[in-house]
């Protein structure tokens, strides 16, 4: 469960050249909304948003659900086995982002744009609401023949991440996809970019985010 960062040699054929200078590419459809729920063991209100994200997750198809679990909650019970540092500090970087007094559970944040109690149900409505209703994202993620290739222009540094997650029968908790690792494969800056999917292991989601964890500029699923 440890970050790692892999030679930019993963990231294929990096254009040096503006996305507008590309010849128009098919995508797989629109990104789906990145839900990341920030959750742990030994939180009394998490159980309600497990429950509410599995009832997101079967009713739609235009989310994409991540849990983090952290361990600032495990002196009140058993340690958290599924808690990861990287869980803390995504977490810490978006209390800074919606100047919040402090990490709570359970947090969800969506596309990095918003945030509200996973565990009101009208309160994530309403989030994916809004978010779902953003300006459109600049990047835009299709697969292509073996590779997926990853396209647009951006303004700012943006990160590339790899994320491991339990689904199916290798899931055995009551969370929506709890990640397991968490990998950087580079920075992008724009242009054109192939991405081997064989990066992924196990089951994996591949997040464009601009850098400092802010937003969520695209998201797929790329085990399945």
């Amino acid at each position: 469960m440890k970050h790692a960062r892999l030679p930019s040699l993963i990231l294929f054929a990096l254009a040096a050249f503006p996305a507008a200078a590309q010849k128009p590419v098919a995508v797989d459809g629109p990104s789906p909304v990145l839900v990341e729920l920030f959750a742990s063991h030994n939180c009394r209100a998490c159980p309600k948003a497990h429950r509410t994200m599995t009832e997101v997750d079967a009713t739609r198809d235009d989310v994409l659900i991540l849990t983090w679990s952290v361990d600032y909650w495990d002196y009140l019970g058993e340690k958290d086995p599924m808690a990861m540092a990287e869980s803390k500090d995504r977490q810490r970087a978006y209390v800074d982002k919606f100047r919040l007094r402090g990490p709570y559970t359970p947090q969800t944040v969506y596309n990095g744009l918003e945030q509200c109690p996973g565990s009101k149900p009208a309160q994530v409505e309403s989030a994916l609401k809004r978010v779902s209703a953003a300006d459109p994202s600049p990047a835009h993620l299709a697969r292509k023949g073996k590779k997926i290739e990853l396209t647009g222009s951006v303004t700012d540094l943006t990160d590339i991440f790899v994320i491991e997650y339990l689904d199916g029968d290798a899931n055995p908790t009551n969370m929506v996809n709890p990640v397991t690792h968490v990998t950087s494969i580079g920075p992008w800056i724009g242009g054109r970019v192939e991405i081997d999917p064989s990066v992924c292991k196990t089951t994996c989601a591949l997040v464009v985010q601009e850098a400092g964890f802010g937003r969520v500029l695209a998201a797929m699923d790329i085990s399945r």
